[in-house]
């Protein structure tokens, strides 16, 4: 018998049984539909920590004000100013790992434009901070040097600072007030979307620094910032830069080899890293755990082949006696099984497809159909129909002819 043949008798033997069939393959349907929306789920979540990390730059690294002791009491991390801009400025003019130093300081207010307002954070900059950034402008233009200087009354909007006061009007020109300072649009920033932490990055205005430190924040501020953002010259520069920086503070700052910081040094593109590989492993475990449905599906065949084998023993014993050989009944069953899963996978693909996008959809979810993961999900469903129903073939295929006429 060929094989042509063998898939005839295969196909009307599982439509005789329609229903059997059906929930035969229901086991599969579910696996790979579960694997596909789950693969899907996570690599959705890693396109968006990866469309995440890139809006925040690359090869950078976070110095932030540490912890004081005064009277007995150790403040808080950040509970004092210990940075000033001429750490920021020396930190970026004289070490050679380092790109740019970006001091800035940050404050909730709101902003006012006619009748509207809008309440925001406030970020004092420099213009080396969008560069480092990578963050430009979908109008107008950023602030320059000699605008910081000056302490000039200029603003740039994010995109929904923008939408909630001027809607679809254009804000460049136009004037805004904050703490009641009038304050000229120059600029619109391009959209940056949620950080990880799931923060509106386009919820945000940014002035230069020094008006911010003069005219906002209060005279507290003036000359202190609250973070200092640097990026390293490359990324195999990023340890060199981080080890520098310390270097340097410690020597502005006058902390003795053993004692305590007054900053702290983190190196944010090994943070980001630590998020992505998490996502990367929680993908991994959510295919592994969606493929035990697979197995399950293929235990489920083999199971319902095994009856199948019981209940066709007399027709497989006449199917011996009229000449049929042990590899055409091991064949027959082999497809029988191949066509329970394989069916069963291409259902399953469609469900997972639809699956991903009602989740993607009504949930709110990023998902990510990933060809690679459909492909190996029907292949590894073909393979588990073969696997699991090779047995029941192979014990079909050797049964005795006499004993097998004889079986009620």
């Amino acid at each position: 018998m060929n094989i042509y043949s063998a898939a005839k008798v295969s196909y009307r033997s599982l439509r005789a049984n329609k229903l059997r069939s059906a929930l035969t393959m229901l086991g599969m349907i579910i696996g790979v539909a579960a694997v596909i929306a789950m693969v899907a789920i996570g690599s959705g979540a890693n396109e968006r920590i990866a469309s995440q990390i890139a809006s925040i730059g690359s090869n950078l690294i976070l110095v932030l004000p540490g912890s004081t002791t005064s009277g007995g009491l150790r403040s808080g991390f950040g509970g004092t100013h210990t940075l000033t801009m001429a750490d920021a400025r020396a930190i970026g003019k004289e070490l050679p790992a380092v790109r740019y130093a970006a001091p800035s300081n940050r404050s909730g207010s709101p902003v006012v434009y006619g009748n509207q307002n809008w309440s925001t954070i406030i970020q004092g900059l420099t213009p080396d901070y969008f560069e480092i950034r990578e963050w430009g402008v979908s109008g107008g233009r950023i602030f320059t040097s000699a605008e910081v200087e000056a302490a000039s009354k200029v603003a740039v909007l994010g995109q929904t600072v923008a939408y909630n006061l001027f809607g679809d009007e254009n804000p460049i020109g136009k004037y805004v007030r904050i703490k009641r300072v009038p304050f000229t649009v120059i600029g619109l920033l391009e959209r940056k979307g949620q950080s990880i932490q799931g923060q509106d990055q386009d919820d945000t205005v940014a002035v230069p620094i020094t008006t911010a430190q003069r005219k906002l924040f209060g005279s507290s501020h003036i000359g202190t910032v609250g973070v200092v953002l640097v990026q390293a010259v490359d990324g195999d520069s990023v340890k060199e830069a981080e080890r520098q920086v310390n270097e340097l503070l410690r020597q502005r700052h006058r902390i003795g080899p053993g004692d305590q910081p007054d900053f702290s040094v983190r190196n944010l593109s090994e943070m980001l890293a630590v998020a992505e590989e998490s996502t990367r492993i929680m993908s991994l475990l959510l295919g592994a755990i969606a493929s035990v449905s697979l197995l399950v599906g293929g235990i489920g065949i083999m199971n319902i082949m095994l009856v199948s084998v019981t209940e066709r023993t007399r027709e497989i014993g006449i199917r011996m006696a009229v000449g049929a050989r042990e590899r055409d009944i091991l064949l027959q069953f082999l497809i029988e099984a191949l066509v329970l899963s394989v069916t069963g996978g291409a259902v399953g693909i469609l469900l997972g497809v639809a699956g991903s996008s009602l989740i993607s959809r009504f949930a709110g979810w990023s998902t990510l159909i990933s060809p690679g993961a459909v492909l190996v999900a029907f292949v590894f469903s073909a393979a588990v129909g073969v696997f699991f129903g090779f047995y029941p073939a192979r014990k079909a295929s050797r049964l005795d002819p006499i004993e097998a006429l004889r079986y009620e």
